[in-house]
């Protein structure tokens, strides 16, 4: 009897529940969830960042939701990171901003353009005379999706030189968005890193054709 009741206790001994899942992790998931729907990357430079961040080391280190919580503490610790950086490096282009950088596309090339002066007054209709609607350098990629009534839509994207292939985005054909954003009927907007970085005359492309030895020749015949 005695040998027995030993085995019994060190076998009741070793059985440990785990323990119930954090409530912490579950709040800090689903704000996290709602703020990256909202925001997609800019999420990572969101102020409120720091209150999910704090919930997650809150999280028992005995929890079941232990290692979930250090690996989306992790992402969100690596992806403010790269956006500060991108953010950084955004900062030191405009400060140094002059001419624009020159395009080199697979299937259009950019010339180099000169910097910007400034424009005469377009007559954009109805409104405040004195603002320019739509996107401007600067602007977030993500209100080109669900901003500015919908009226820019996904282009071809370029191979910025020095830079790698960069998403473009075109002003809608629709007959409102011609009349809401005149500015932009005959521009190409240029997006790096999450954010506006140029507006292109689509009368500065020309297509090119590239040969494998690196040669370029224009499709129209030289620039005609």
């Amino acid at each position: 009897m005695g040998l027995g009741l030993a085995a019994f206790l060190f076998v009741s001994g070793c059985s440990r529940s785990p323990a119930p899942p954090s409530p912490e992790f579950e709040q800090a998931s689903r704000r996290w969830t709602s703020l990256y729907a909202q925001k997609l990357d800019d999420a990572y430079l969101d102020p409120s960042i720091g209150e999910i961040e704090a919930q997650l080391q809150r999280v028992p280190a005995d929890s079941v939701d232990s290692a979930a919580s250090q690996d989306l503490l992790q992402r969100i610790q690596a992806g403010r990171t790269r956006m500060q950086a991108a953010l950084d490096e955004q900062r030191r282009a405009v400060a140094n901003a002059g001419a624009l950088p020159t395009m080199d596309p697979s299937s259009t090339d950019f010339p180099r353009q000169a910097e910007p002066v400034a424009a005469e007054p377009v007559d954009a209709g109805p409104g405040d005379a004195g603002a320019i609607a739509g996107p401007q350098m600067g602007t977030p990629a993500s209100e080109l999706v669900a901003g500015f009534e919908g009226c820019f839509g996904r282009g071809t994207p370029v191979t910025v030189e020095g830079r790698g292939m960069r998403e473009t985005w075109q002003l809608s054909d629709r007959a409102s968005c011609q009349l809401g954003y005149p500015s932009h009927r005959d521009s190409v907007v240029v997006v790096e890193d999450g954010r506006v970085l140029a507006l292109l005359p689509k009368s500065a492309m020309r297509t090119v054709r590239r040969y494998e030895d690196g040669g370029m020749v224009p499709a129209d015949g030289g620039g005609r």
